[in-house]
């Protein structure tokens, strides 16, 4: 396979993630952290430091927009639960190791 047959792959890898992500909003991100050690915040974080590495700037909120298909703050109101004792516990227990 050549290179950027491979890039192409991985893009289309890529935005299916973020599709299958955005059809199960129910899956919260601190059941990622507890489940996976990483969150949709992490693909944003991720994202804005691979574009920097590339010459590119793209900010975090910038980038969180991208991974989250709206502002933030928007998906935040809309989406996400207080997390629970239980799901904290968990991911207290996680980052001990």
């Amino acid at each position: 396979m050549d290179k950027q047959t491979q890039t192409e792959i991985e893009a289309a890898v890529f935005r299916r993630l973020l599709a299958h992500l955005d059809a199960h909003k129910e899956v919260q991100n601190i059941d990622l952290m507890i489940l996976a050690d990483f969150c949709r915040n992490c693909l944003a974080k991720w994202y804005s430091a691979e574009a920097a590495e590339r010459g590119n700037e793209v900010d975090y909120e910038d980038a969180r927009e991208r991974i989250y298909g709206m502002p933030y703050s928007e998906w935040k109101s809309k989406h996400q639960l207080p997390a629970s004792q239980e799901q904290l516990d968990k991911l207290a227990a996680r980052n001990r190791g």
